[in-house]
């Protein structure tokens, strides 16, 4: 049997926003399924028909799923499954390459559900690897393709992935826009499809980002609606996450706790490494930014040092995980030790999306006032309100002029009391 199975399921399969553990329910395992869909294991008439069915497929279809293997195929195969397996070994750079092959070979053959998969992988892989403006031009490319707008499960998938591209390169209200039609698709899939998750995290992540809390609160109760005690743990976690993250930056801090409590029970180093990295270190930075310095706070903080430093992850991740380590020093009082790292972060802010940078600055030139160095001060201060204005974060621009007028109105005092002092002259 050719490729042709393996990659038929696997597009049924994303069109739906199914799972591999949604799709085997009760008689296949996500592992065995993964092995269908990478050609690594012969699937039986029995499963055939099953798999069909589960996905409501004529049974002629399952005629065009059985082809033999032509060279192609087998090219294109022994491509993808290099790819996946780089992907396993966080080889992204590796993976994409693959995964680029992989699509040419899939585009030459006439294989329009193989060429996408494969570009949108490899479009993951740049998006690992933070090279973003690569990454929204192949997601660009794919939303422009027929499949995208003929699929429900495919435009989601396009358009959450252009959505967090978007955020991590600042532009907020573009994320928006295109988070909001992911969430507006996804109303044609199936309720709890971890699809309408996604589209639903994407949105929430951009609203919450440009200081819309109140409309980020509003889709993190309907996306809570989409899960149930039925939910699989690992899906559960990371709606939870989403939801005390919001919690946290509405200042609804029992709300935050209980939420981010349920994800840390629910996640697991074990399942996902990266993805409990990345909750930890979420978990870490809102409780911070809501100025709670407490021993958990600085648990998820050392839990996301620890991770990163077993995963790697990309410069980015270094730098975020710096800067909030360097909000720890600040909050704690070792204000120094704050400069000095926010230095060193600041030195490389052009790898942060706009917003995060804004954040750099603006934690800099507030740990500087600390440490009375107010004219340096108020440089980073009227940088992180530029940053802030250019990414669309209103409420955070006012964070950094209120900032800018105390320095300014202490300056003003100081000059007065100096001049009181010296008395009349003449």
């Amino acid at each position: 049997m050719g490729n042709g199975f393996g990659e038929k399921l696997r597009a049924e399969r994303l069109e739906r926003g199914l799972t591999q553990a949604e799709l085997g329910r009760d008689l296949y395992s996500p592992s065995y399924i993964s092995l269908l869909e990478t050609g690594r294991r012969e699937p039986t008439a029995e499963v055939i028909e099953e798999l069909a069915r589960r996905l409501e497929l004529a049974p002629k279809a399952l005629e065009a799923w059985s082809q033999p293997v032509s060279m192609s195929d087998a090219e294109y195969v022994l491509s993808g499954l290099y790819a996946r397996q780089a992907w396993d070994l966080r080889d992204y750079p590796l993976a994409a390459s693959h995964a680029a092959t992989a699509a040419q070979i899939a585009l030459e053959a006439k294989n329009t559900s193989a060429w996408w998969n494969m570009t949108y992988m490899q479009g993951e892989c740049l998006m690992k690897q933070g090279r973003l403006k690569e990454c929204q031009q192949i997601v660009q490319h794919l939303l422009e393709h027929p499949m995208a707008s003929e699929s429900a499960g495919l435009g989601v998938r396009a358009r959450q992935m252009l959505a967090a591209v978007l955020q991590g390169q600042g532009q907020l209200a573009a994320a928006v826009e295109q988070a909001m039609e992911a969430v507006r698709l996804s109303e044609n899939l199936p309720k709890g499809s971890t699809l309408i998750i996604g589209a639903h995290r994407a949105l929430i992540g951009a609203l919450a980002e440009s200081g819309k809390l109140d409309d980020a609160w509003k889709y993190c109760r309907s996306m809570m609606d989409q899960t149930d005690e039925h939910s699989m743990s690992q899906l559960a976690g990371e709606v939870a996450w989403v939801v005390g993250n919001v919690a946290f930056m509405r200042h609804d801090y029992a709300e935050g706790i209980k939420h981010h409590e349920r994800a840390a029970r629910l996640l697991s180093p074990a399942n996902d490494i990266e993805l409990w990295a990345r909750f930890n270190k979420a978990s870490a930075a809102v409780r911070l930014a809501s100025g709670i310095v407490e021993p958990e706070t600085l648990s998820a903080l050392e839990r996301a040092e620890l991770a990163l430093s077993i995963v790697g992850g990309n410069k980015t991740d270094q730098l975020e995980v710096a800067f909030i380590r360097a909000r720890w020093l600040y909050l704690t009082g070792d204000i120094l030790a704050a400069v000095a790292k926010l230095r060193e972060v600041h030195a490389e802010r052009k790898m942060l999306a706009r917003h995060t940078a804004g954040e750099v600055s603006l934690l800099l030139g507030k740990s500087l006032k600390a440490a009375g160095e107010n004219s340096e001060a108020l440089v980073h201060l009227e940088e992180a309100q530029r940053d802030f204005g250019a990414a669309g974060a209103a409420d955070r621009v006012q964070q950094a002029i209120d900032a800018i007028l105390e320095i300014r109105l202490a300056e003003r005092r100081a000059a007065a009391a100096r001049a009181e002092d010296l008395g009349p002259t003449g």
